[in-house]
């Protein structure tokens, strides 16, 4: 599961807890911070848990950098991660630092629970709709925006897209890592979620697999849509990397993957993007839960939802990705 579970001895309340860390993928110290902290929370959020009660810090700082590169990049990364804790309704309370060939950021979130306050991931029933609240793509941005600096990677992939569109691609896909995914959790018990999982590095197929494994009915998931961070899908193809199509690509701090029932996921699509949640929260219907033993499977041609950054207006992509669009299709 995302996060262990522990019964306590006191008043059938549980200890719910989970860690993560990973090395720095964008090149803002401060979103960076923000990233790692998203990153952490989202095990819990993908239990349905809203509220974190302790956050502990995990930083590790490169020894081949430069004493002035330490003083200013380590309290940028800190300060990130403690305004995403906030966010988040929780503190940063300790941790660990120490001196390593590599930067490494990450964290543990804990929090006391009681039983009606999370989802337990394995209820998934015939019949139900998987929704995904944030687009696929980050890690294929993260790339292309370094093969901006290399030619011979950047050769590749020049003739699927512009540097102007992988630059747009690189600041929605870090906008997208450092949202919490809070909001989504809240509306899983609104919406009545059977199970859910949060989409990092195995990808959308190895986290939907792993979901599909902890399910008491016997079920399989089938992922018919792919919503994926304008022209990504292009670059993936273009290099020969990644599998994005194929749903193997790693995402970092990634949307939830949610089984909800038939009638509800169109209203918690609807829900997650009113104003009152802030900007920038959106999810798309992009499977359903047939009977089956436990696997997942993406369909031989999914279709691609081109999803357009924030700050790109349609004219700037090409026109072939002018369909786009935020709505959940089915």
């Amino acid at each position: 599961m995302d996060s262990c579970v522990i019964p306590l001895r006191h008043g059938g309340l549980s200890l719910v807890q989970t860690t993560d860390f990973f090395y720095p993928l964008v090149e803002d110290p401060y979103m960076m911070g923000r990233i790692a902290c998203a990153n952490v929370l989202s095990d819990l959020y993908a239990m349905g848990i809203t509220e974190c009660d302790n956050m502990l810090m995990l930083l590790s700082v490169s020894q081949s950098m430069s004493e002035e590169e330490r003083e200013k990049v380590t309290p940028l990364m800190v300060k990130g991660f403690r305004d995403a804790a906030e966010e988040g309704g929780t503190a940063v309370t300790g941790g660990q630092t120490v001196v390593n060939p590599w930067i490494i950021i990450g964290g543990v979130a804990t929090v006391v629970c009681q039983p009606n306050e999370f989802i337990m991931p394995d209820s998934a029933v015939v019949g139900d709709v998987l929704v995904l609240t944030k687009p696929l793509g980050t890690q294929v941005a993260v790339n292309a925006h370094q093969w901006l600096d290399n030619p011979e990677r950047w050769n590749k992939v020049k003739m699927v897209v512009s540097r102007e569109e992988v630059e747009l691609a690189y600041q929605e896909a870090m906008f997208n890592m450092a949202t919490l995914n809070r909001t989504a959790a809240g509306l899983m018990h609104t919406f009545n979620a059977h199970a859910a999982t949060d989409i990092t590095g195995f990808g959308i197929l190895g986290h939907s697999q792993n979901l599909a494994k902890q399910q008491r009915n016997e079920v399989s998931f089938v992922i018919h849509n792919l919503p994926i961070i304008a022209k990504m899908a292009a670059v993936s193809k273009a290099s020969g990397r990644f599998g994005l199509l194929q749903g193997t690509s790693a995402e970092t701090s990634g949307g939830l993957l949610i089984c909800l029932p038939r009638e509800q996921a169109a209203r918690f699509c609807s829900e997650i993007k009113s104003s009152k949640y802030g900007e920038g929260h959106q999810a798309w219907i992009v499977g359903i839960v047939e009977k089956g033993n436990r696997t997942a499977r993406i369909i031989d041609k999914p279709r691609v939802i081109e999803v357009l950054p924030r700050g790109a207006t349609a004219a700037v992509l090409a026109p072939d990705s002018s369909n786009a669009s935020s709505e959940p299709s089915s």
